[in-house]
């Protein structure tokens, strides 16, 4: 399956290390997971979007990209195809308007299954479809929602509602669907986790496919000079905002301490920072 990378902090940071250094890095997955990479970052508010159908490792575009990009929030994607062919179109990230989206799963039989997915999604939003995949019809089943919500701009103190809407998504999918698998098992089988996020905010979701976040580090390289730095970024937090928001598909190495994520879990971030946690399962 894919392996996802999301960040969100309240400050513009490189996230070259994270991605690429040392042999547990993002990039080194991409031995397993061989076809294709994207990443997405935000400057000014604006979505940018780099994508690429070779294998991360052997390609210098990733190296060079990661080592000058330095953003608020970045979302990257490692590729192993489970449907659709080894092409741009189909690789992740996808977007729509400043929306970003990456998914680890599948469904399982999607052929029998994709006339009604795809019913559920606006006729003007199904334009932008552009490859063949399950996970682009999944984002534009949440974007279809999120307008009719009047969600896609998503205004301040809105993430609850977005959460909601979500929620509504995916039982709606998962009606279609049947349930997603609540324990990590074979590819062909249903799995719905995925990073979204709109610049200001960020939302994970475990649905089935393992997923850690990080809130905190042991200890911050930058503690004696960031104007930002506070308790919460040494420490699990007390009041609910956090300074940044780190979600991967592995643990990976540094100072970050990482939780895993329980299935059927959202975790999110506001524009505020502010850290939301909630269960579709109870």
């Amino acid at each position: 399956m894919c392996r996802l990378f999301g960040f969100r902090s309240i400050i513009k940071s490189q996230v070259h290390s994270s991605l690429v250094t040392g042999n547990d890095s993002f990039m080194t997955c991409s031995r397993d997971h061989p076809d294709g990479w994207g990443l997405a970052y935000y400057m000014e508010g604006v979505p940018h979007l780099i994508k690429s159908d070779s294998k991360a490792l052997n390609d210098e575009l990733f190296t060079r990209v990661t080592g000058q990009l330095a953003s608020a929030t970045v979302v990257a994607h490692l590729r192993k195809a489970t449907l659709g062919a080894n092409d741009l179109v189909n690789t992740h990230p996808f977007q729509f308007g400043p929306w970003i989206f990456a998914h680890n799963g599948n469904i399982k039989s999607f052929s029998q299954h994709e006339e009604r997915l795809v019913s559920l999604i606006d006729s003007e939003v199904l334009r932008v479809r552009m490859g063949r995949t399950d996970s682009e019809v999944i984002f534009l089943i949440f974007m279809t929602y999120l307008q009719k919500a009047h969600l896609l701009n998503a205004p301040e103190g809105s993430m609850g509602r977005i959460i909601d809407v979500i929620k509504q998504a995916l039982s709606d999918m998962i009606a279609i669907t049947g349930p997603f698998n609540l324990i990590d098992g074979p590819p062909e089988e249903t799995y719905f986790t995925f990073l979204l996020t709109q610049g200001d905010n960020m939302i994970a979701f475990q649905g089935g496919k393992p997923l850690f976040v990080s809130t905190y580090k042991s200890l911050c390289s930058e503690r004696d000079f960031c104007p930002s730095y506070g308790p919460s970024c040494e420490a699990p937090t007390k009041t609910g905002a956090v300074n940044h928001l780190v979600v991967s598909s592995q643990k990976l190495p540094g100072a970050n301490i990482w939780q895993e994520m329980e299935a059927g879990e959202i975790v999110a971030v506001d524009e505020t920072m502010t850290l939301h946690r909630f269960s579709i399962l109870s």
